[in-house]
């Protein structure tokens, strides 16, 4: 019998245990299954909380000395909670990661207390660290361009349809905004030939409506002419070089081949296509109400922080290109250029 997705990611999570009580164990799978059902997480958001409640559990037996069982879960205090965190941080891990592995340790301890198996009242008396706050690297326009057109690997050792279809999930990125798991997720069905639009499948499993401008309908048009493999109305539009599905880390290597040839940063990663994609239409006028509904954030905030990005842009390229911008940098400068006569 098949093991569904939370059996996995529980599996993953005892994977990196050297052991776990029986008890806890039950609890993880209630705990991933709750969150499978109720918050409709993919398999790999499962695994990724999984492997951070792991690593947490792991820090805590190292730390008390024996595997924790509920009890001792019930029993931690703030002191302990800090242990944990400190000894992560001596491993050099970053606050964001921090943040994370504090996150999923409070999910469990929140189900632990739903199923009255146990309150642990330390996960939330404890303050998560601060992260800094980083604006996405967006790429420019040109550089979008660029990255999406299969001219730009010609001198690849790489077949026609290879150097195709990644130019179309490229396209799908940058003109629509898919993240890499959406649109590699697309199947045939999805993609109606000429569509001018098509429904994708977020985070949490949610739909939502995204126009296909002509570049990018012509991209998918151009691979799908091309691809050798049968592409049936249910598998994935995008396939490996056997057939297979692609897999998100061929796009990126193909996104890291291309920047190195265009000497772009290392931020130009295919997530940052879909950062081009919100910063773009909002520095063309675009709605940030819209711009949400396109990227699919749950929360205006989310989408809000391109705001920032596009007004940060603009004060970059006044200060570039304004002919008097190194003046009006200095007061003193103003100051003496106002009393000169006119």
């Amino acid at each position: 019998m098949a093991m569904s997705d939370e059996q996995k990611a529980a599996r993953a999570a005892h994977g990196l245990l050297s052991a776990v009580t029986p008890e806890v164990g039950a609890a993880i799978e209630g705990w991933l299954a709750g969150l499978a059902h109720e918050r409709r997480l993919s398999p790999k958001t499962l695994e990724a909380y999984a492997r951070d409640l792991a690593v947490v559990l792991l820090r805590l037996t190292d730390h008390l000395g024996a595997c924790p069982g509920l009890g001792d879960l019930a029993g931690l205090t703030t002191a302990d909670v800090r242990a944990v965190l400190a000894a992560r941080r001596a491993d050099g891990v970053a606050p964001r990661t921090l943040v994370r592995l504090l996150a999923a340790a409070r999910s469990f301890g929140r189900h632990l207390e739903r199923e009255g198996l146990g309150k642990v009242g330390a996960l939330t008396a404890v303050r998560a660290p601060k992260v800094p706050r980083s604006l996405p690297k967006p790429v420019s326009i040109a550089a979008a361009r660029a990255l999406s057109d299969p001219t730009t690997r010609a001198g690849e050792d790489r077949e026609d349809w290879v150097l195709a279809r990644d130019a179309a999930v490229i396209a799908l990125l940058y003109g629509a905004g898919l993240r890499i798991s959406e649109a590699l997720s697309l199947t045939p069905r999805d993609v109606p030939a000429d569509a001018e639009s098509i429904t994708v499948t977020g985070k949490g499993r949610k739909t939502r409506m995204v126009p296909l401008i002509a570049p990018v309908r012509r991209s998918i048009a151009e691979y799908r002419a091309i691809c050798p493999h049968a592409l049936g109305p249910e598998g994935p539009l995008f396939r490996g070089t056997r057939g297979g599905p692609l897999s998100p880390r061929i796009v990126q290597l193909a996104v890291e081949r291309m920047r190195g040839a265009l000497g772009l940063p290392q931020s130009a990663t295919p997530h940052a296509l879909r950062h081009a994609f919100a910063t773009h239409l909002l520095s063309r006028g675009g709605e940030i109400r819209a711009i949400q509904e396109l990227l699919g954030h749950a929360s205006l905030s989310t989408t809000q922080i391109y705001t920032e990005v596009d007004a940060t842009a603009l004060m970059a390229a006044w200060r570039s290109a304004h002919p008097r911008s190194g003046a009006l940098e200095s007061p003193c400068t103003v100051a003496r250029e106002s009393t000169e006569p006119t």
